[in-house]
């Protein structure tokens, strides 16, 4: 690949980023991630709405690569139940090449749309721009379980109810649920929330500050915790039927 091809991205903090391709052509859906196998990402192939669905939900994506003729029902279907959780751009590919299916793509909350066939160069410099300007935004709104923030705008609620968070617990938060479902090891932490002096900060600050923004986030009536303590590691933003209650 010419090394003008290449994709180059920053990094979300502390994590690479995830592409989800929601497409049921294992052929292709393979081509796809080959294809771009030399930029920084993580690939989850969904081959169906329902599992499309099962996979957002746990890998939590930075791009959404989809498919209108799925074996389960159209990818318009996935595209409105997406935008109802997530900002998150999404390229349509499809071999759907009529005015209206591009205009109701559009119109339903896709970044970009394109017909198969396709030109591997071309999908690729589309990827790149749509991650470029999704960067600008800062990835700001995270919604799930009732919970809602946008760092952006310091929305911080649960269940439409207003939380209060110091800044500390803002950077924290942000940082767990922009990398869903990966550790976040302490001393990470400690340097991305104290990183004009973290060589002199006790990392039992860090244990306080998880502390105080799980007592904000979780109440143990719910039986249900979020936060999740990797013993010997660090942390990572993962829902969890709690057993201490």
């Amino acid at each position: 690949m010419a090394e003008r091809d290449k994709i180059y991205l920053v990094r979300k903090m502390g994590g690479i980023l995830n592409i989800q391709i929601v497409e049921d052509d294992h052929v292709l859906s393979d081509g796809i991630r080959l294809a771009l196998r030399e930029a920084d990402m993580d690939f989850v192939q969904s081959m169906s709405i329902a599992q499309a669905k099962a996979d957002f939900e746990q890998n939590n994506p930075d791009l959404i690569i989809l498919d209108i003729n799925l074996p389960d029902g159209s990818g318009y279907d996935y595209l409105g139940w997406v935008r109802k959780q997530s900002e998150v751009p999404v390229l349509m590919l499809t071999a759907n090449d009529m005015e209206m299916d591009e205009v109701m793509g559009l119109t339903l909350g896709a970044d970009d749309y394109m017909t198969k066939p396709f030109s591997i160069a071309v999908l690729r410099a589309r990827i790149q721009v749509l991650l470029r300007r999704n960067q600008g935004k800062g990835n700001d709104s995270f919604k799930e379980d009732g919970f809602f923030f946008n760092f952006g705008k310091l929305i911080f609620e649960k269940n439409g109810r207003e939380l209060l968070l110091s800044v500390n617990e803002q950077k924290l938060l942000r940082y767990l649920v922009e990398n869903k479902n990966r550790v976040m090891e302490r001393s990470t932490l400690v340097d991305r929330l104290w990183s004009d002096g973290s060589e002199y900060v006790d990392e039992n600050a860090l244990s306080v500050t998880v502390n105080r923004l799980r007592s904000k986030l979780e109440e143990k009536a719910e039986n249900v915790s979020y936060i999740q303590t990797v013993y010997g590691q660090g942390y990572m933003w993962k829902k969890k039927v709690r057993d201490d209650v």
